[in-house]
């Protein structure tokens, strides 16, 4: 478990990972409690704690403090580099990987106008009034 997100902390991994199955989704759960065929996730949120039930099979994005991380120690990750890696081609597992989003265009957004000073709050004023008709 890491620090940074895969989405680069911008919140879309979860929600997008959900649209595509079309699996409800909870988002920042701090604590999953599974029952049945539900679950209920507590979550962190302004006012306190919020729990939500949702139906399983779900997605869920996790607060940092849904567990504590387990660090591998150096003789396992010594171990770990010596262990065999199955390559599996993703056809022979039936697994479709073809792009389901398509980007069409990046681009730099446009450059800001320099902007004007003023000497004081009239002449603020009458600029807003009389040049950008803001008031």
């Amino acid at each position: 478990m890491g620090k940074q997100a895969i989405d680069d902390d911008s919140n879309q991994t979860g929600q997008m990972t959900s649209a595509l199955l079309n699996w409800p989704q909870a988002t920042f759960a701090s604590k999953i409690e599974i029952e049945d065929k539900t679950a209920t996730v507590t979550r962190e949120i302004d006012e306190g704690l919020e729990r939500i039930k949702v139906n399983i099979p779900f997605v869920a994005s996790c607060d940092l403090r849904l567990n504590e991380p387990r660090y591998a120690s150096l003789p396992n990750i010594m171990k770990a580099k010596k262990k065999p890696i199955d390559i599996k081609d993703a056809n022979s597992l039936g697994i479709d990987i073809s792009l389901r989003i398509e980007q069409l265009k990046v681009e730099e957004p446009p450059v800001r106008q320099k902007g004007i000073m003023v000497n004081d709050v009239s002449e603020l004023v009458q600029k807003l009034k009389h040049e950008a008709k803001v008031i």
